[in-house]
């Protein structure tokens, strides 16, 4: 019998291959589902991108102004020989294009802010992500956001945008630095950038803070100094060296890294930069001029002539007439004489009495200075009275210990406490010694002047500037005395007196009008001399001749020849007072109607400001407008041409021959009269004193042929 076959259990299908596998309909479908989702989803970004972009596109600013850029920068004035004087701005700032900036400062700002500014299109993708990755990292730890923003970015935020931080404005900045990328060169907005940038001190810009910083042009800075100013812009105050060095060191050395890191600098430049200390220097005082009254004077003629705007952002170079050594000799000089007049009537007491300050003494005497507003020239300071018998022994303000000498406050006979501060400077080869001062309780003024051109070389306004902007030499109106007598002398001369005139020098009453009594002026002295030849009543000074020769040729000439020299510009009143200098005028004025005298008769005004030039380097004024036609004719090869010559200009306003008289009678004052106290300076000198009633004011106005120098 034959057997049927057993059947088989039924079993699974063999595995199909792996690359078969894929074209399972199952595997099929979920790849599909996938693309199909990512598809989508990709269509939705891109839509909600093209949405958001619209959106904020129709808020955004116009980026027009970055094609002309023309930022605020500094007005500068410069004395005539080069130094600075003031600085003038609303923003600290120099603008250099970029070919002027080195190549080892732009490389320097584009490794610490934006290594990949040259390759992206305003935007760096992979610096936004690892921006939010460390803002994800750092959330609740008390750190600042990053916001990964590049160089462009920056520019945008700086120029057209606010430095909010929100998620609106940095949408806002990457449209608009994406925009500006394919509307300006890479060059173009680094160019921005560096000149735009915040640096700390008040100072905007690269060019500002090399200054700054380092009193070095931009082309003088080492690596090191460059990577520092790189590395300011993320947290100017918080990098600032005077406060923080390890940290501004720190961050300096990270920038140096970075430079290597991208080829700017070899490893061994590197190196040596990363092993210098981070020194910063301030600018150096005998690079700069003095002269706060001065520089005063012409910021206002500057504003006047183009308003607060211009002076504070148009980068006007000024080139003013100060002369810098001339303008210390001043300074010294008046400060000298208004302390020695003022000592010469006594000691007034301490500036301030201090209490219970046992190992605070030099921070009390810096507040005692800073809330008097006390100004110290010098070697001048102040000094706290620490001990007094047997001798006065001090501390002064940078805590230094000595004493006060007795010679050195023999004219005050003071009675010192211990508590008592005092103004005080160092005596010469006693080391620890010193000699008591005070600030002058009265205040004058001194100006010099060119009287062929009327330059004002030097100008002090007062004993100091910091208590008082107030100048007396160009806003003060005082009695100028016997020192417009001159004025009436040369009056006389052009009417027919000559210096050997003979007037009687005796009492003479004169009416003053209806209901008034008779008025008789007496000389200073007291006495009378009788007759005397014109040149002796001047150069002695001589009241009632003064008055006589008034009456003779009478107060309309005076007041007109007043007038044609500048000393009084107003109406003035025709009384007989004013022929011995009861009328008001300024120093300045004063000064400038002596320069015409000087200069043989020909018309000045006084001068501030000799050149200006605009931010492009166009010349917007000068001073002498004369042409010269042949400055350029003569061939440079013939030496033998004739010099270039100019034409003077110079209204006459006084007959030569007059101006050598009343300067010859002047010179006698000076070698005779009440001027001889100028004797010592050993040359020839013209010169006339004033002194009003009860000598609330004293003058003297004094030149030679090449310089007018008046005070009071």
């Amino acid at each position: 019998m034959r057997e049927e076959p057993t059947a088989l259990p039924p079993s699974e299908p063999p595995p199909l291959p792996k690359w078969k596998a894929i074209e399972s309909p199952r595997f099929v479908r979920i790849v599909q589902w996938i693309i199909g989702i990512g598809f989508a989803g990709f269509v939705c970004a891109a839509l909600t991108i093209a949405l958001v972009v619209q959106h904020y596109s129709a808020s955004l600013p116009s980026t027009d102004q970055l094609a002309n850029y023309n930022p605020a920068v500094v007005t500068r004035l410069y004395a005539a020989d080069g130094k600075l004087l003031a600085e003038y701005a609303k923003e600290k700032r120099f603008f250099l294009p970029l070919s002027a900036i080195p190549k080892t400062v732009q490389q320097a700002f584009i490794s610490a802010e934006d290594k990949n500014f040259y390759s992206h299109k305003g935007v760096d993708l992979l610096g936004t992500a690892r921006a939010l990755k460390n803002n994800v990292l750092n959330a609740g730890k008390g750190h600042s956001l990053a916001g990964g923003s590049t160089i462009t970015q920056q520019v945008v935020k700086n120029f057209l945008l606010s430095s909010e931080k929100s998620f609106e404005r940095k949408i806002k900045e990457a449209i608009l630095a994406y925009r500006i990328s394919n509307l300006y060169s890479k060059e173009k907005i680094l160019e921005l950038y560096l000149n735009e940038i915040y640096l700390g001190l008040s100072t905007y810009g690269v060019a500002a803070a090399s200054i700054t910083y380092f009193d070095k042009s931009l082309d003088q800075l080492t690596t090191e100094e460059a990577a520092f100013l790189a590395a300011l812009p993320k947290a100017p105050a918080y990098f600032d060296p005077a406060k923080n060095y390890q940290r501004a060191l720190e961050r300096r050395n990270y920038v140096i890294s970075r430079m290597v890191e991208d080829g700017a600098i070899d490893a061994k430049e590197g190196k040596r930069a990363l092993s210098t200390p981070l020194i910063t220097r301030t600018r150096n005082k005998d690079d700069v001029a003095r002269a706060d009254f001065f520089a005063e004077e012409v910021r206002r003629a500057l504003a006047t002539m183009y308003g607060s705007n211009v002076l504070y952002e148009g980068g006007l170079f000024v080139k003013t007439t100060l002369n810098p050594t001339y303008q210390t000799y001043a300074d010294k000089a008046l400060r000298y004489a208004l302390m020695l007049y003022d000592q010469r009537h006594g000691y007034r007491g301490p500036i301030a009495t201090l209490k219970n300050e046992e190992g605070e003494i030099p921070a009390a005497l810096e507040r005692v200075r800073k809330e008097r507003s006390i100004p110290l020239y010098e070697l001048q300071t102040l000094a706290y009275i620490d001990h007094v018998t047997p001798k006065v022994d001090v501390v002064t303000l940078d805590g230094s210990r000595g004493s006060i000498t007795p010679e050195g406050m023999s004219w005050a006979k003071p009675k010192f406490s211990v508590g008592d501060v005092v103004l005080v400077e160092p005596i010469d080869g006693a080391k620890g010694s010193y000699r008591l001062l005070q600030i002058p309780a009265v205040n004058g003024a001194l100006v010099v002047m060119d009287p062929h051109t009327g330059k004002v070389l030097a100008m002090t306004g007062g004993y100091a500037y910091g208590g008082s902007e107030f100048n007396r030499a160009t806003q003060a109106k005082r009695q100028p005395g016997s020192s417009f007598k001159p004025f009436v002398y040369l009056t006389a001369l052009e009417s027919g007196f000559s210096p050997t005139s003979v007037i009687l020098d005796g009492p003479i009453s004169l009416p003053q009008g209806p209901g008034l009594p008779m008025w008789t002026p007496k000389n200073y002295e007291g006495d009378y001399m009788g007759p005397v030849t014109f040149r002796t009543a001047l150069e002695h000074s001589r009241n009632a001749v003064t008055v006589r020769i008034a009456s003779l040729i009478g107060l309309k000439r005076i007041k007109r020849v007043a007038k044609r020299f500048g000393i009084y510009e107003d109406a003035v009143a025709e009384n007989f007072s004013m022929v011995l200098g009861a009328k008001e005028t300024t120093l300045l004025k004063l000064v400038n109607g002596y320069s015409m005298i000087a200069n043989g008769g020909r018309r000045v005004s006084p001068w501030f400001v000799e050149r200006i030039d605009d931010r492009n380097g166009a010349t917007i004024f000068r001073r002498d407008t004369r042409q010269c036609e042949s400055c350029s004719a003569a061939p440079e090869t013939n030496i033998s041409s004739d010099a270039p010559t100019l034409t003077d200009e110079r209204e006459r306003v006084l007959d030569p021959r007059v101006a050598y008289q009343i300067t010859s009678i002047l010179q006698g004052a000076v070698q005779r009269g009440t001027g001889s106290a100028a004797k010592v300076l050993n040359r020839p000198v013209a010169g006339k004193t004033g002194t009003t009633n009860e000598s609330r004011d004293t003058w003297f106005i004094g030149y030679t042929p090449d310089l007018v120098i008046g005070t009071y």
